[in-house]
């Protein structure tokens, strides 16, 4: 089944994309629920014309995330943790916690568009996460986790 994503869905696609899905998943969920409508003939047309013209903004906003990623890749983020007995920490660092050290160096970031791979992390040490600032500009951000006893 063919379908137009009316917003963003996480793991399938962005707002405005032609995915196409399993019959019921698109029936039962995400009609449904007004995330997405049958992508016919003519919403077809529709679409392609909407992006056409809102190509030009999409360059102002993808030069905006542009610069925000230039800023991100300046930052040295340090994220002190309890830790025990070698490097184990006791609990994890998410990207709640990555998220809130960027706010304290001045960068706002949703928690939802930092993703980290592994998801928690349990020990001390450098790593990486993706933050996702547009469709189009994806960051990788070093940072380190550190821990106090």
């Amino acid at each position: 089944m063919e379908l137009i994503l009316k917003e963003d869905v996480q793991n399938l696609g962005f707002k405005d994309d032609l995915v196409t899905v399993k019959n019921g998943y698109g029936r039962n969920f995400l009609i449904p629920n007004r995330l997405a409508t049958m992508a016919t003939v003519s919403a077809k047309k529709v679409l392609a014309e909407n992006l056409k013209q809102r190509a030009h903004k999409e360059k102002k906003i993808v030069d905006a995330a542009n610069k925000i990623a230039e800023a991100l890749r300046q930052l040295e983020i340090k994220i002190s943790a309890k830790s025990g007995a070698g490097d184990k920490l006791f609990g994890s660092v998410t990207n709640i916690d990555l998220a809130e050290a960027l706010v304290k160096e001045g960068q706002d970031i949703e928690k939802k568009f930092i993703s980290i791979a592994g998801g928690a992390i349990k020990r001390t040490g450098p790593y990486n996460a993706q933050i996702r600032l547009h469709r189009d500009v994806v960051v990788d951000f070093a940072f380190e986790v550190v821990g106090n006893k």
